[in-house]
């Protein structure tokens, strides 16, 4: 049995429901006198509604939340006007920059406000809009109105999914899995060229567990990388500092409440859409195009040299990161979202 616990709210996940009721009596009626309300089987937490679908899947979504953001955005239908635009997406070419000549706010909501708003519901339920909440985010301390008008478009494509999220569908057949992808300085244009930060590349990860997405992120590189194999091996690398304590992790949970794995061992399968990329990763040698490539880049290796990481080539149209990356076009977006968060377009089965 395990306990998850924030503050004072608490979620106890276990295989027999008498240990589960057990443990809450006791804590109930024991010596430390705990007072605490049991609510029964879990429908929300923090915010987040939970709800079963059927025997095997269930879906957790933040309409509340949804509704919070467009109200401080002062959306309403009438000006989204998707009845003629129901294929909106959260974010457009071309990407954000300082914009420091652009036009000033028009708008008086806070646009801080919105952003960590923003920020917990990409977090939690709505992986998909993860690379465009971002990149809004950088721009916290002096917006303008191309930064006011990104917002607004994510809050645009809010309201007509505000009831949709993530639906979990565990496939017992796959263990750990991680998606991992790069945009190779994405922001570079000739106007902007002055600007260094237009230069980075942006990291997309992914960590699937029985084919149900665990955890996501979507950042900036923190140093110019000169070529895409480059920009995809600091990917490789940053995803990998997430997913090997996970793995440790996992294998300690393990002990007492059993998880599926595959044997003999933890073992993480990579997905990764660069062949340069995964001959780096899992090669012996270097070339001099890769030499000054740092150190702690490196740090990876000897766990695909024991078998521990597993690196495969994914193609680029089942690269579940790829959505995490960059603004894609409408239709791979809509496929991708699919395949990440269980709704919408049925283009591809989640791989």
């Amino acid at each position: 049995m395990i306990v998850l616990t924030y503050v004072d709210d608490c979620i106890i996940v276990g295989p027999s429901i008498k240990d589960i009721d057990s443990f809450v009596t006791s804590m109930k009626e024991g010596d430390e006198n705990f007072i605490l309300t049991d609510e029964g089987d879990i429908d929300k937490f923090l915010g987040i509604e939970i709800t079963q679908l059927d025997k095997n899947r269930f879906k957790i979504c933040q309409p509340y939340l949804i509704d919070r953001i467009v109200s401080l955005l002062n959306l309403n239908q009438d000006e989204l006007g998707f009845q003629t635009n129901p294929k909106a997406t959260p974010v457009g070419k071309p990407l954000l920059n300082k914009d420091v000549e652009g036009k000033p706010r028009k708008e008086t909501w806070n646009y801080r406000t919105a952003v960590g708003m923003l920020t917990y519901l990409q977090g939690n339920s709505r992986p998909e809009i993860s690379m465009s909440v971002h990149q809004t985010a950088r721009f916290c301390n002096d917006p303008k109105r191309s930064h006011e008008q990104a917002i607004k478009r994510l809050g645009r494509y809010l309201l007509h999914t505000k009831s949709e999220g993530i639906v979990y569908n565990p496939d017992t057949s796959k263990g750990l899995e991680c998606y991992v992808d790069a945009d190779f300085a994405g922001g570079y244009s000739p106007e902007t060229a002055h600007d260094a930060d237009n230069l980075l590349s942006r990291t997309g990860m992914v960590i699937m567990y029985a084919n149900c997405p665990t955890y996501w992120r979507s950042s900036l590189q923190t140093e110019i990388a000169l070529s895409t194999a480059e920009a995809e091996y600091i990917a490789l690398s940053s995803a990998l500092r997430q997913v090997l304590p996970l793995m440790t992790m996992m294998e300690e949970i393990h002990a007492v409440f059993p998880l599926h794995i595959e044997k003999p061992s933890f073992v993480c399968k990579v997905h990764e859409d660069n062949q340069s990329c995964i001959k780096m990763a899992t090669g012996t040698k270097f070339s001099p195009r890769t030499k000054h490539i740092a150190l702690k880049y490196h740090h990876f290796r000897q766990h695909v040299k024991s078998g521990r990481v597993a690196i495969s080539y994914c193609p680029t149209d089942l690269q579940l990161a790829d959505i995490l990356t960059k603004p894609l076009p409408s239709e791979s977006f809509f496929t991708l979202r699919y395949m990440l968060c269980g709704w919408g377009h049925n283009t591809h089965q989640r791989p």
